[in-house]
């Protein structure tokens, strides 16, 4: 019997995508593939990748707190109505955060306490996600993209539909200002020998409008340094459109690394917000060794919030980690026994470590969004 051939590297299968568009892709492309393509793409793959032996902490590694106080909300949350509600996780990678939710509702939650839907695309990842939920067989479902749920709610959900650390790791077009054309240019990648490199193009290679880029102002054109760089991630607009377009009635939230529009124009952010992590070390090769490490960039929550409102979101919060915690670490005080439990010297710990500006605290921002 013949062997069956080999599956190629992710490197040759960017290669083959690079010679297949006549020489170049544009970065998102290059980005999508690094951490989604199936079997090779850094998140497809089932070695560890957070805590100490990873390449990053989360706010879910800290321990089950996050899961409990987001529980202990999404329960006063679908409390206020009398209809059937139901919860929606995305980007929920191996379930853990998912687990730790149902865990608290469970035993603290109200009496007829929500189902559970993950959006998940990846097959990998859910049978991930199953393993660890198992013993909520029944409470948990899947589907593959927020368009399924259309279908099953053509009338819309209503409830929460939230994530954690999903926004930024949607791929983005990274951005170059011309300063003699006044305008932006777009990188693609292409090849160089045994490497990747970066080649400037105009928007109209992509299609990209205008408008999707960050707006600069007379006076900030004439001193914005030429060759300053950032990202822009209409994805990430779109997906946060159409989750709002779903919700009927309840609470849209993400937690995320994030910056305000204006934001990403400081001086300090010349280079961009695009970076990698692996083995606990920010770089800025980001086109070295594709699938081998992560690559995030800050989302732009005003631009995200904006897109919420104007499909008629109203916007409840928008801030640090550490304020929105704290709220929710306030509410639960008086209620310490009856639907949340004891703050032990663990939780503490926890939540100390969620909160400080040298932790979580500062870098990870909230927005959230109803109706």
């Amino acid at each position: 019997m013949s062997a069956l051939p080999a599956q190629p590297s992710l490197s040759q299968r960017i290669r083959q995508e690079i010679r297949a568009a006549s020489g170049a892709i544009p970065f998102h492309r290059f980005m999508e593939l690094a951490l989604y393509a199936p079997g090779l793409g850094y998140y497809e793959r089932q070695s560890e990748r957070v805590g100490r032996n990873g390449d990053f902490h989360t706010s879910v590694g800290v321990g089950p707190l996050l899961g409990e106080l987001l529980g202990h909300y999404f329960g006063q949350v679908v409390g206020q109505w009398d209809r059937p509600s139901i919860l929606v996780e995305a980007g929920a990678h191996d379930g853990r955060l998912a687990a730790d939710v149902l865990g608290h509702l469970r035993q603290w939650g109200p009496p007829s306490s929500p189902d559970l839907w993950l959006v998940e695309p990846s097959t990998d990842r859910r049978r991930w996600q199953e393993k660890n939920l198992s013993q909520f067989a029944g409470r948990v479902h899947w589907v593959a993209d927020l368009e399924q749920l259309v279908e099953l709610f053509p009338e819309g959900i209503t409830g929460v539909i939230y994530s954690n650390e999903l926004l930024d790791a949607f791929p983005v077009h990274r951005l170059s200002w011309s300063r003699c054309q006044k305008s932006w240019q777009v990188f693609g990648v292409v090849e160089s020998g045994d490497y990747f490199e970066w080649r400037m193009f105009s928007l109209d290679w992509l299609g990209i409008d205008s408008s999707l880029c960050p707006q600069v102002p007379t006076e900030l054109a004439e001193v914005l340094p030429d060759g300053f760089i950032t990202e822009i991630c209409p994805l990430a607009t779109h997906w946060w459109s159409s989750a709002a377009r779903l919700l009927r009635n309840g609470r849209l939230l993400t937690m995320d690394y994030g910056l305000e529009t204006e934001e990403f124009l400081a001086p300090h952010r010349e280079r961009g917000t695009l970076r990698t992590y692996q083995r606990h070390h920010v770089g800025d090769g980001l086109l070295q060794n594709p699938g081998q490490q992560d690559l995030t960039a800050h989302v732009d929550l005003g631009r995200i919030q904006t897109a919420g409102e104007s499909m008629g979101l109203t916007t409840f919060f928008s801030g640090s980690q550490r304020l929105w915690l704290t709220r929710q670490m306030e509410n639960t005080l008086p209620r310490v026994g009856r639907t949340f439990p004891t703050w032990d010297s663990n939780r503490v710990r926890q939540f100390q470590t969620l909160t400080h500006p040298d932790h979580f605290g500062r870098s990870f921002r909230v927005l959230e969004q109803g109706r």
